[in-house]
């Protein structure tokens, strides 16, 4: 007889966790963290700190070669930002979905600089980003073909693992997840390279630090788009983008009755996520030209530590768990994960340009996907 499910439980019977699983147990911790203990996680990180994108030594792009070389040498995990350029109302910066992971990411490179492993950042390949349906004819927000959006990620996927980084995880802020889970899964199929490939939807990977409860701090609204959770988020990393005095309160308007499509971060558990149909409700521009769907009023940058906390300490489990298992220079078995021979990869997955090395424009094509 199989055992039972075990799970930590919660004053809140909508919120509980794996008692089996270190995310379960971390979740667990930080749910029941008192609030300086969160605070102390987040100077940990140095949670608030200026944006690190023109800071030298902190992204790929930034960082002296022979530099980033010594580093990829200790930790070949790269993490990828994707954001886009989106109206959030009049109050907030279009940037407002890349500064949010950036900052999240640039947090999470200070500690594990600390730790003697610091992990790599790339410049995001999605200054714009794809968009849902209902995002079209809003000023300020910038929609990219499905299509580019996913060859974009794809060609920066070889890129980064022909240089070594065998381990790259995009750390998504927006409405378009399908795009990206649609770039890993064609990457894989076109090229079949080892590796570790992922793509997390931060909000959704600590979704339950950002349901409306009774406990301090916590939010008063459900996480929808451009509302309190975002602004939250956004007074506490990067208050200086945010503009209070200008805020604005807007509602989306439903054309079915309700109860079938969730918001955000599945806080109601329905039977379809957001962005798995059209139709039901109301586009941007006819239903909220303001650009928000939600209280921006609300926030308040306390009611967003907890939920960055949570993060913070989630990609930080991630990156130690995938380092612990496949050290830098290592990947998954290829014969378990790719139809190659481990014989004819081999010299692939050397350091590139050291004796021996070849570049993926040299590996051979396979499969039925194979494509020019």
């Amino acid at each position: 007889m199989v055992a039972a499910k075990e799970w930590l439980l919660t004053e809140d019977p909508a919120v509980i966790f794996e008692a089996d699983t270190a995310v379960g147990q971390l979740k667990k911790q930080i749910w029941d963290a008192s609030e300086e203990e969160i605070d102390a996680i987040l100077e940990e990180y140095g949670i608030p700190s200026p944006s690190e994108l023109g800071v030298a030594g902190t992204y790929i792009q930034n960082t002296p070669r022979a530099k980033q070389i010594e580093k990829r040498r200790k930790n070949d995990i790269v993490f990828v930002p994707i954001g886009c350029t989106e109206n959030h109302g009049l109050h907030a910066n279009t940037g407002l979905d890349t500064f949010m992971v950036t900052q999240i990411l640039e947090g999470v490179r200070r500690y594990t600089a600390k730790q003697g492993h610091e992990v790599n950042l790339a410049f995001t390949p999605l200054n714009y980003g794809g968009h849902p349906y209902h995002h079209i004819g809003m000023p300020g927000t910038v929609i990219m073909p499905e299509e580019v959006v996913k060859e974009s990620l794809i060609y920066c996927m070889l890129g980064l693992w022909n240089d070594g980084y065998r381990k790259i995880i995009f750390i998504n802020n927006h409405g378009h997840l399908w795009m990206l889970e649609s770039a890993i899964q064609e990457f894989c199929k076109r090229y079949q390279l080892p590796g570790i490939f992922r793509v997390i939807e931060w909000h959704r990977a600590v979704r339950e630090f950002f349901y409306v409860t009774n406990r301090k701090n916590s939010l008063e609204t459900n996480f929808i788009h451009a509302d309190e959770a975002e602004t939250a988020v956004a007074l506490l990393m990067f208050k200086d983008m945010i503009d209070m005095s200008a805020v604005q309160d807007a509602d989306g308007k439903g054309l079915l009755p309700d109860g079938h499509m969730d918001k955000s971060v599945d806080p109601y558990r329905r039977p379809c996520r957001w962005s798995e149909g059209e139709g039901h409700a109301a586009i941007e521009r006819a239903a909220t030209p303001e650009g928000i769907v939600g209280a921006p009023s609300k926030a308040t940058a306390d009611k967003a530590k907890r939920p960055i906390a949570a993060i913070l300490k989630y990609l930080t489990l991630l990156h130690d768990e995938i380092l612990e298992t496949y050290p830098a220079g290592t990947v998954p078995p290829v014969d378990q994960i790719t139809l190659r021979k481990p014989e004819d990869m081999e010299p692939f997955l050397r350091e590139p340009l050291s004796e021996g090395w070849k570049s993926i424009d040299e590996l051979p094509r396979i499969g039925i996907f194979e494509r020019l």
